[in-house]
């Protein structure tokens, strides 16, 4: 099972190099990186749009996708290494590849009037026309598209006049041909041209969907003509407001007749246009940055109707019904805003969704890279920024909890290959480019503010800031330098290699050592309190270039280089020797990173596309990620979060991972409670071959320190600080500040990053108001507030936000008066009193009222009918809004309608916060969901925890397998929360019975309170030999084995089958209670009013029998009988818990089982496919208004059916567990080996867990659901499943 969790992923930007790189279909939209293709796809229930694969195949630069036009399931794709592939979205996978295209494919599309057909070109022609399949399946030439004057930037097929196209060339002008037409090459060109050899590259070209012949082109230099194909004449051109402004891309809106938008080349401006009007209808200024690509989504997503009766009657009626004429309109407005959503891309790498209609993103990717990423370093002093380092010469810093860019340097430095953040909280990095020198950059200032310049035009491979001494810092060069200078540029030492020197790293013990790797193959290390500038010490071996080499932070004098020879070597400085050699990768190595707690923990990064963990004390590989798909050159730590580690590649993702698996069962020794020395210890002690794994780092030592300076009760400060430094970022920190504000600390203690996290639910209203007091008065600062800060008008329009949502009415008037939008300050007015509506009336006399869209936020607010706001956010996935909102209405700031009589009023008050409460407690189960199915567990928790809503809390973490943090918590949390902690020690009890750990699956299980029952069957599963057994029987106060014996037969002649089977299993021949147990679920199950309750508690004790005596020949038949019980018992729990994707599939092994294997039970085959249809049918009618699907609903036997196994089943005793369960990063894409889930045949998204043939795999989430409720493993073997 994979030890490496992935826990976070930063998606590429969009390319900006080549023309066609976005592409849409149905509720799917796709762009570019340089060498992957994203695919984000609608998901209805939130509406909104998830990442959906990363498709990664090429090798080169791709330079076009494009949609098939009839099958929103196929999709193309071309590259500049002659490769053009079909991928089938749905299944991911590759369909077809056709390489050594002659000439680089540089623009394709899919022809629109042949079925599978696909057109490509290079720059000069001519046109290939790969047919996919069938007897006319290859590559043919078109017969006249070839031998073009000038390069072709992009052609166009029309969508209905079959076999039409048209090209664009970089001259300005177009190729038509026609079937059965006069075939018009280099034609009209823009007026301005004629007779000249100016370049104007045709930047767009869009056939008109309404006719046959129009035909939209845009060139860089002279704007936008609408043409008619057949006359070969301009119809019209249009004008922009100012000569500057030029378009880089078009499209038409296709649920807008004669509409189509523009995006500019030099500023993001998006501009509106009616081919009846030559100047734009509105423009919106979306990004600094000029667009690349537009494509307008031909079937917007569409918004849930958030109520039954239509709200747009008439909105021109006043409340007494006297008609109002309807206001007049200003000429654009008469041209309403197209209704559609435009997938926007942008020269910095920008990639977003824009709701035309209602002027908002609905998803905006600010910015990525859109090349390799070389490097990867954590601030010092904050393991929460992440700073990247690209080819595409920018330096970005990232926030990795929210995953977004925070900062990004000025650009244009060429490609840079390393970074290094300055010691401490200095807020600079330094940057080594490939032809620019090196450079210091001030991140919050967004200045560069030192350049180096002694290696000339050499790369600089690898730059070092000294963390020991903070004014040196080091690089190495292509020119074989290595020189070590301090910040102001004064060089201290030159050190000249024989050939380039690629990487070097200051020891972090002494002050004054530093290693470097160079293309000689050696590594050396040289001492700078000497005016020596020779090596102390060369080391070689390697037989192929040394890249970086890296000390580690906890054995003095250890160091280890990667090299293109694919290994990585462990040298002692002391004993001058090499003394391991990690071989296993297939290509040369890049990254490597020291864990600096457990300190033989070695991680590297390949050109392989593998991250590897080595053990470096015996050379053994502890796991392998195949998730990036490409090389792999950055790996990094922050050392207050050691096992988060981030990895960048060439496939321009940075990824992030938990490393906590590979340290197992150190966390579950903290939990126990187990003495010091089981935790942290020695180096020394730790790098002995075979020692568990201890902690050894300063992180672990300082909350040592902390926790023995604390006096009274320290295991809660105790479990919450490991549980930080051992849990990935994403909410950990946020849920044990909840956890401390309902155990009631004071608020002053919160951290200060507290606010922009999850609060709880006293204190939302009070900092959204505050935050809105600081908006209203905030000035602009000096240098601007990081990327796309926002200008006044926007602060003080999300200030009036907050404070209408706090239902502070009168100030968001006042607010809307000062940024002129009275209409919507007039439409609450009311909502303060009569009197102030008049007034501001008055004020507004002199101006106009223009319509403004359907704003039924304002009203509802006004009116108090809070219900229905929460309604229609809820429904347009605001979930975040309507909980604020709930809130305020629990606090009481909603007014509600005034009623005459006041008694009336203050009646109603009572139930209105009832009713609110309920709400609030409604919407945060929304939100917990909308995190806990996009694989956020921690924050699902957080949402509970915030309206104290502790048992769903503990749920979600344990549906989430975050099984140690739940334990922390309900351990913490106490008595409100000890049903579900039991339940997760339970669950962890399971993971801790394999060979090693048993002493640990004790622990856990004794600090649940009556717990006889789990050590017996703890005892039972032991493997040992009959003195091992006896010792953990005493150690659980159990009976011996002997006595175990005479206690079995005694219960047996009383007739106490339960107690019989117990005793029997915890002797040397626990076969003997399974004709006991089996005999008696069997009489049970063939009675018609049996339960769950009535053998589950057999079946679950029989599952614990020893698994070598269980699969012992002689118990051949009982096995397969309590396997079968065991599978349908499982698939009704599994009914009961609503793990809808393996209730089929326990019905279908169950049906296997019986058909393959001698048995006698009372379950037919057809019971079981009647069953599984009913439950098909019934649970397909309950989830009906989800699905636009028509279906039948369930016919009456069915029903029948139905409720008899709802009769059985009963409901689930632990209410929070139902419902699927869902572990962090199962919906993060992976580059890596596609893997089919054995019970379902699907590809499997996620994380995957392996069987025990090895070769088997589901995915992890199916495998916990199954495990709970049926021990055995779908493969019919009789071993039991352990994927906790």
């Amino acid at each position: 099972m994979a030890q490496v969790k992935q826990v976070g992923l930063l998606a590429a930007g969009c390319q900006p190099w080549n023309k066609d790189v976005c592409a849409a279909s149905g509720d799917r939209f796709a762009y570019c990186a340089t060498l992957a293709i994203y695919i984000y796809q609608l998901d209805h229930r939130y509406n909104e749009f998830k990442l959906w694969a990363i498709m990664s195949e090429h090798k080169k630069t791709i330079t076009a996708i494009s949609w098939c036009p009839h099958n929103h399931d196929l999709f193309a794709s071309a590259s500049a290494d002659n490769l053009v592939i079909i991928w089938n979205v749905a299944e991911q996978k590759v369909v077809a590849k056709l390489d050594s295209t002659k000439g680089i494919p540089a623009s394709l599309s899919w022809c629109w009037n042949a079925g599978d057909s696909v057109a490509f070109v290079s720059h000069r022609g001519p046109l290939y026309i790969w047919t996919i399949s069938g007897p006319d399946g290859g590559v043919t030439v078109h017969k006249d598209a070839h031998s073009f004057l000038s390069d072709i930037c992009l052609f166009r097929w029309h969508p209905k006049k079959k076999g039409k196209v048209v090209f664009g060339h970089t001259d300005g002008s177009l190729s038509i041909f026609q079937p059965g037409c006069k075939n018009q090459k280099h034609v009209l060109r823009p007026e301005s041209l004629e007779g000249t050899d100016e370049e104007d590259p045709v930047t767009a070209l869009e056939w008109d969907p309404l006719s046959t012949d129009y035909l939209l082109v845009a060139n860089l230099h002279n704007g936008i003509r609408l043409v008619d194909s057949e006359s070969l004449s301009c119809i019209t051109v249009f004008n922009f407001p100012s000569a500057a402004a030029s378009v880089q891309c078009l499209a038409w809106v296709p649920s807008a007749p004669g509409m189509f938008i523009t995006g500019d080349s030099q500023v993001g401006v998006l501009r509106i246009w009616n081919v009846s009007r030559t100047t734009p209808l509105d423009n919106f200024k979306l990004k600094k940055t000029g667009f690349h690509g537009l494509h307008v989504l031909n079937s917007p997503p569409k918004k849930k109707s958030f109520s039954s009766q239509s709200l747009n009657k008439n909105h021109h009626m006043s409340s007494t019904s006297e008609a109002v004429p309807p206001p007049t309109l200003t000429q654009n407005q008469a041209f309403s805003l197209p209704p559609g959503h435009a997938v926007c891309c942008f020269m910095d790498g920008g990639v977003g969704l824009y709701d035309m209609g209602a002027k908002k993103w609905d998803f905006l990717r600010d910015l990525g890279h859109v090349e390799t990423i070389f490097d990867c370093k954590f601030k010092p002093d904050n393991p929460d920024l992440l700073a990247t380092a690209s080819f595409d010469g920018t330096i970005k810093v990232w926030d990795i909890n929210t995953l977004t860019a925070v900062y990004t340097s000025p650009g244009n430095e060429g490609v840079i290959y390393s970074l290094s953040w300055a010691p401490g909280d200095l807020n600079c990095i330094a940057g080594g480019t490939s032809r620019n020198g090196g450079f210091i950059w001030d991140v919050s200032r967004g200045k560069m503010i030192t350049r180096f310049s002694e290696h000339g035009k050499s790369g600089i491979f690898c730059i070092a800031w000294s963390h020991k001494d903070s004014k040196r810092i080091a690089t190495c060069s292509g020119d074989g330098f290595c020189i070590i200078r301090t910040i102001d540029g004064k060089v201290l030492h030159k050190y000249k290699h024989p050939a380039a020197v690629f990487g070097c790293d200051w020891s972090q013990n002494n002050k004054d050592m530093i290693a470097t790797g160079c293309e000689d193959k050696n590594v050396r290390v040289y001492y700078l309190a000497t005016s020596s500038d020779q090596p102390l010490k060369v080391f070689s071996g390697h037989t192929a270039k040394v890249f970086h080499v890296r000390w580690s932070p906890l054995r003095e004098g250890i160091l280890c280089s990667g090299s293109d020879d694919g290994t990585v070597r462990i040298w002692d400085y002391t004993q001058d020797a090499c003394i391991n050699v990690l071989s296993g990768h297939i290509a040369p190595v890049r990254g490597l990173l020291w864990n600096s707690e457990i300190p033989y923990l070695l991680i590297s990064g390949s050109w392989d596309y593998t991250i590897k963990v080595w053990d470096t004390r015996d050379g053994t590989c502890l796991d392998t990620v195949y998730d990036h798909g490409a090389d792999v050159y950055g790996l990094t730590c922050h050392p207050s979060r050691p096992f988060t580690m981030a990895s960048c590649s060439r496939d321009s993702t940075v990824r992030l991972w938990s490393l906590t698996p590979l340290i197992n069962p150190l966390q579950i020794n903290i939990l126990a409670d187990r003495p010091w020395d089981e935790i942290i210890g020695h180096t020394d002690r730790a790098v002995e071959v075979g020692a568990s794994p201890l902690l050894c780092g300063k992180v672990s030592r300082d909350i040592k320190q902390e926790v023995d300076k604390l006096t009274g009760n320290s295991r809660e400060r105790k479990l919450r600080w490991f549980s930080e430094c051992l849990s990935p970022p994403g909410g950990s920190q946020n849920l044990w500040d909840l956890v401390a504000v309902i155990k009631g600390q004071d608020d002053s203690l919160l951290p200060q990053n507290y606010c922009k996290g999850i609060m709880h639910m006293k204190h939302l209203i009070r900092f959204k108001m505050s935050k809105a007091q600081e908006l209203t008065t905030v000035k602009m600062s000096k240098f601007g507030g990081g990327i796309g800060a926002p200008s006044k008008e926007e602060r003080l329009k999300e200030a009036a936000e907050i404070h209408l949502r706090l239902g502070q009415i009168q100030r968001y008037c006042e607010l809307m008066v000062e940024l002129g939008e009275w209409d919507k300050a007039l439409s609450v007015a009311p909502g303060v009193s009569v009197k102030y509506w008049k007034k501001l009336m008055q004020r507004r006399a002199d101006q106009l009222i223009q319509e403004e869209n359907d704003d039924v936020i304002p009203y509802c607010i006004a009116t108090g009918d809070v219900k229905k706001l929460v309604k229609f956010y809820t429904s347009r996935g605001q979930l975040k809004e309507a909980l604020l909102l709930a809130q305020a209405a629990c606090e009481g700031n909603m007014q509600t309608s005034q009623s005459s009589a006041s008694n009336i009023s203050a009646h109603f008050e009572g139930n209105n916060l009832e009713d609110y409460n309920e709400l609030l407690h409604e919407v945060s189960k929304e939100l917990a969901e909308w995190y806990f199915q996009d694989g956020c567990a921690v924050q699902a928790a957080c949402c509970h925890l915030a309206v104290e809503n502790i048992e769903l809390a503990m749920a979600n973490l344990i549906r989430g397998n975050e099984l140690e943090l739940a334990v922390s918590m309900g351990t913490v949390l106490g008595e409100c929360a000890a049903q579900a902690t039991h339940y997760a020690l339970e669950l962890l009890a399971r993971k801790c019975m394999t060979i090693t750990t048993w002493d640990l699956a004790t622990d856990l299980l004794m600090m649940i309170p009556n717990n006889e029952l789990h050590l017996v069957k703890l005892c039972a599963f032991y493997p040992g030999g009959t003195a091992e057994i006896n010792d953990l029987h005493e150690k659980c106060s159990l009976p011996d084995v002997e006595e175990c014996m005479q206690l079995a037969q005694t219960a047996e002649t009383e007739g106490n089958t339960f107690g019989s089977i117990k005793y029997y299993l915890l002797t040397i021949e626990p076969e003997k209670a399974l004709p006991i147990g089996i005999k008696y679920v069997k009489e049970q199950i063939s009675n018609s009013g049996w339960t769950l309750d009535s053998v589950c508690p057999f079946l679950d004790l029989l599952s614990y029998i020893r698994t070598e005596r269980l699969l012992l020949h002689k118990c051949s038949e009982l096995r397969n009988e309590l396997l079968i019980l065991c599978g349908y018992i499982g698939a009704l729990l599994a009914i009961r818990r609503q793990y809808a994707s393996i209730v089929p599939a326990l019905y279908e092994y169950t049906s296997q089982l019986l058909k393959r294997r001698e048995v006698c039970v009372p379950l037919k085959i057809e019971q079981l496919s009647e069953e599984l249809d009913a439950w098909r049918a019934c649970t397909r009618s309950l989830y009906k208004s989800t699905e636009e699907l028509p279906c039948t609903p369930p016919s009456e036997l069915q029903q029948e059916v139905s409720s008899t196994l709802v009769s059985r089943i009963k409901e689930e005793p632990l209410k929070g567990m139902i419902g699927p369960d869902y572990v962090t990063g199962s919906n993060l894409p992976s580059h890596s080996d596609v893997h089919i889930s054995c019970l379902t045949g699907l590809r499997i998204q996620g994380p995957a867990f392996f069987l025990e043939d090895g070769k088997s795999a589901i995915s992890l989430n199916d495998a916990l659901m199954w495990a709970k409720v049926n021990p055995f493993s779908p493969l019919g073997t009789g071993i039991r499943l352990n994927p906790f």
